[in-house]
């Protein structure tokens, strides 16, 4: 215990001044951080190594609730009606906040039932094909097939609505193409169906190709980021071929609106705190991704920005 409320003291000592005046403020019971994916993907990860990380930041237990369902929309959904006390935080800013609502109406906000924190990371989205065998030797040749006839070209995605499935309405709607959807139940599925041929391309995060890719049994094409991957630095960004497709898979920490700006501030001093910790910086290393913070204002603006450009896709 003496040890524990030492490293509670040390790292209330490094907040900035102005955090600690803001400070008044603290939780008074456990945090529930909720994730809106099962226990053992991406999300969970992210949610329950951060919250390892803050830990010692905190006067309180941190508890990674799970709530899977509807790619991430009910656990928004339970966020946006909880109290804005500073006792719930979401893990957003994936499909639940950036593609789902542009496909069909949710019962939030995404852009006023909440108040962003901080933004935690953000991961590339691969544009991938088969790899041994396959009929795509490179990104030219995929277009040139898509743009042939309507649904010459088929993709698979995680789910309708999600970000893998927007990601190409986004990328037909750029280079004058359109593909054929075909729907999986996530990620690991989908990439097996590429593999298998079933499918044409699809879209993959790092962790779920990076074995396949290695094996040869997919080929990497494109990457849908402002800037290219440092674990991938020959495979270009959809910028650099011509067609103006950004659109990462973020994740950080929002809250329901009405948080205050001392329980924002709390919160958001101190996970950022905890994204300096160890347990953080090996996530980050095992991943290959670029530090993907930002303030709150900042991650709100960008998954507004990601939100528009699906609805307008969507539009046609």
């Amino acid at each position: 215990m003496k040890i524990q409320r030492r490293i509670l003291a040390t790292g209330l000592l490094a907040l900035p001044a102005i955090a600690r005046a803001q400070g008044a403020w603290q939780p008074s019971r456990p945090v529930q951080l909720i994730a809106g994916f099962a226990p053992g993907g991406g999300s969970d990860i992210i949610a329950r190594t951060i919250a390892e990380a803050a830990a010692p930041l905190y006067p309180v237990p941190l508890v990674v609730i799970n709530r899977p369902g509807a790619g991430g929309a009910l656990a928004a959904e339970q966020v946006a009606r909880m109290p804005p006390d500073g006792h719930a935080l979401l893990l957003a800013g994936g499909s639940e906040s950036t593609s789902v609502p542009a496909h069909r109406e949710v019962p939030y906000d995404p852009k006023r039932s909440f108040r962003a924190v901080i933004r935690l990371t953000r991961h590339g989205q691969f544009l991938v094909v088969k790899g041994r065998g396959g009929k795509f030797a490179d990104v030219n040749a995929l277009m040139a097939a898509a743009r042939q006839a309507p649904e010459a070209v088929s993709h698979a995605s995680a789910g309708v609505g999600t970000l893998t499935h927007s990601i190409f309405l986004l990328l037909g709607r750029a280079a004058g193409a359109q593909f054929l959807h075909v729907p999986f139940t996530g990620g690991g599925p989908s990439m097996q169906a590429i593999v298998a041929g079933q499918v044409d391309c699809g879209v993959a995060a790092p962790e779920e190709m990076a074995g396949l890719v290695d094996s040869g049994d997919l080929k990497v094409l494109a990457i849908a980021s402002p800037e290219r991957a440092p674990a991938y630095p020959d495979v270009p960004t959809f910028r650099e071929l011509g067609w103006n497709v950004v659109a990462e898979n973020m994740k950080g920490w929002v809250g329901p609106a009405g948080l205050t700006d001392e329980m924002a501030a709390y919160h958001h001093q101190r996970m950022r705190q905890a994204m300096a910790a160890p347990q953080w910086q090996r996530f980050m290393e095992r991943s290959r991704e670029p530090d993907g913070y930002a303030d709150g204002p900042g991650f709100q603006q960008a998954m507004d920005h990601l939100l528009d450009s699906i609805r307008t896709a969507l539009r046609g």
